[in-house]
């Protein structure tokens, strides 16, 4: 499955990766969360409130990291989400006006299972 995973750097800055998760992977999780609504804190730079899996099931999402990269999210891309510190990334919905989501929070210290292309 293709994957993205947002992280910190040394100093503190947010950069991506492109890879993958393998074809089977099993993980403890502590929340699922459901969510439609976008928090206001949502539409502006922002770190990840937690480490956490994104998984779209609605819109098409352009993100930004701190380093101004930029990747594309939509259904069938999993967003893994560990920028917890430093100035962030932000993102904007480039197609349509909705984003449907779940987030699913592992354990603290559990693996993420990303496989980088490089």
């Amino acid at each position: 499955m293709k994957a993205f995973r947002i992280q910190n750097d040394k100093n503190g800055n947010s950069y991506f990766e492109e890879g993958t998760l393998p074809e089977y992977f099993d993980f403890h999780s502590e929340r699922f969360i459901i969510q439609t609504k976008i928090e206001e804190y949502q539409k502006h730079q922002h770190q990840a409130p937690r480490y956490q899996y994104v998984i779209t099931l609605k819109g098409k999402l352009k993100f930004t990291t701190s380093d101004d990269k930029h990747f594309i999210i939509e259904p069938g891309i999993l967003l893994i989400a560990k920028d917890t510190a430093g100035e962030g990334h932000s993102w904007e919905i480039i197609d349509g006006n909705e984003w449907h989501r779940i987030y699913i929070v592992p354990n603290q210290n559990a693996p993420d299972g990303f496989i980088p292309d490089n």
